[in-house]
């Protein structure tokens, strides 16, 4: 037998695996079994992590941190469907090993009634079973480099935006004494972003004109070296590779619908996760605004709400009060209660004496929150500072004597701070309870 001979009874032996067959088959089954529960579960409390940490931000923060999260949130959304492709993938190519050691003849067609035209469509389709066999192993390989890549890239920029942020706020603060976080997030993309594509552009017109050993050269590398080790540009190996074998601009197209696809898919869940209502056949539910007097909300009793995704409005204990005093709660929303301070407490805010401030700010505070029962004013309200339990997020607590209302329904307004430029929220927002 020749050398040669050896090599093609291995390739054509159905209790052997095909000679090309991926050497990291193994480990990538063992990396993605492991994880893809993990991953699975990973959204999921991200999610949940978020819809927590949102209510304490004020307007500033709140965009650029949604923003981070989007891009978290989109690396574990990849990651967890690689897995999960790559699990169903690497069994449909165990399954294609096996059934080829089981029949390695292949299809009997003379056994079958069928019509030349499938026989034609099949046997183009499957073509040799090896070839067939290495096809689907080199899938499996592609989408598990592919989505580890991706994901990979992801957190770096994540991480890298949460490390330049510093650096964006110096720069805004250089033009304007009022910085806006969307602002600062804005600046930090972009002087993450654009000089890596401005040191490409370079590159490749000038790349071959600069001395070797001069000044401009060397810092280009430097740069251009940072940006491949953390995977940003064309520094990553299996981008690079894959753009080399199927095409740059297709390769990179692809590449974007699946990042923006994964995003947005992402964001979906959070705001689906916080308004539960949005999936369904709810249309011709009548959709009363928040603030009307018809719409009992879920959040406004302590005893039904949600404090994960309800959004963080004033509640009582219950809908029905069987107490003396109705516990009213009013949570501290930084996105919209600092802009009302800001505009409205100044005189608090210029109290140097700590003490004396804090007293200024929570009446300033409660003034902002001025409570009705039954349409009149509630006289002697007093808010002390306390906290929702639940949350432990900071938030005005008044407790209201209701002994001598009558049996039956009665309605608590509590005011919101006006946004300038937001006509359309709603002025108050209104509890309905029963004695």
């Amino acid at each position: 037998m020749s050398e040669a001979e050896p090599e093609t009874a291995s390739r054509h032996d159905p209790n052997v695996l095909p000679r090309l067959t991926t050497p990291t088959w193994e480990v990538e089954l063992l990396i993605s079994g492991v994880a893809v529960f993990a991953m699975l579960q990973l959204p999921g409390w991200l999610d949940e992590r978020m819809q927590m940490l949102l209510p304490r931000l004020d307007t500033a923060l709140s965009t650029p941190v949604l923003a981070l999260f989007v891009y978290a949130n989109a690396a574990a959304v990849i990651l967890a469907i690689t897995f999960a492709v790559h699990l169903l993938l690497r069994a449909h190519w165990i399954a294609r090993v096996g059934m080829h050691s089981v029949y390695p003849d292949g299809i009997r067609w003379d056994k079958l009634r069928s019509g030349p035209i499938v026989r034609e469509v099949e046997n183009r389709l499957s073509g040799d079973p090896q070839a067939a066999i290495e096809r689907a192993d080199n899938r499996a390989t592609t989408v598990f480099a592919v989505g580890v890549s991706l994901a990979s890239t992801l957190i770096v920029v994540t991480v890298a935006i949460v490390l330049l942020f510093p650096v964006g706020y110096a720069i805004a603060h250089l033009f304007t004494s009022n910085v806006d976080g969307v602002l600062v997030f804005d600046i930090t993309v972009l002087a993450l972003i654009v000089p890596s594509l401005l040191l490409m552009a370079l590159d490749r017109r000038f790349g071959a004109r600069l001395a070797p050993n001069g000044w401009l050269r060397r810092a280009m590398t430097v740069l251009i070296t940072g940006y491949a080790i953390v995977g940003i540009g064309k520094g990553s190996a299996t981008i690079a590779l894959l753009s080399s074998h199927h095409g740059e601009r297709r390769t990179q197209v692809a590449i974007a619908f699946a990042s923006v696809a994964c995003m947005l898919l992402a964001t979906a869940g959070l705001f689906a996760n916080r308004n539960m209502t949005s999936i369904g056949s709810y249309g011709l539910f009548p959709a009363l605004a928040a603030g009307d007097a018809s719409r009992l909300d879920a959040a406004h009793y302590d005893d039904q709400r949600d404090p994960l995704r309800d959004d963080p409005l004033p509640y009582v204990q219950s809908a029905v009060i069987t107490d003396d005093y109705l516990r009213l709660v009013v949570p501290y929303r930084p996105g919209r209660d600092i802009d009302a301070q800001q505009r409205l407490c100044a005189g608090a805010l210029a109290i140097a004496d700590d003490k004396a401030r804090a007293t200024s700010l929570l009446q300033c505070l409660g003034g902002l929150h001025a409570a009705m029962l039954d349409g009149k004013p509630l006289a002697g309200l007093r808010y002390d500072a306390g906290s929702d339990p639940r949350t432990r997020r900071p938030a005005l607590i008044a407790m209201v004597d209701v002994r001598a209302l009558a049996p039956g329904r009665h309605e608590l307004s509590v005011a919101r701070p006006q946004r300038p430029g937001h006509k359309g929220d709603p002025a108050a927002d209104v509890i309905a309870f029963w004695r």
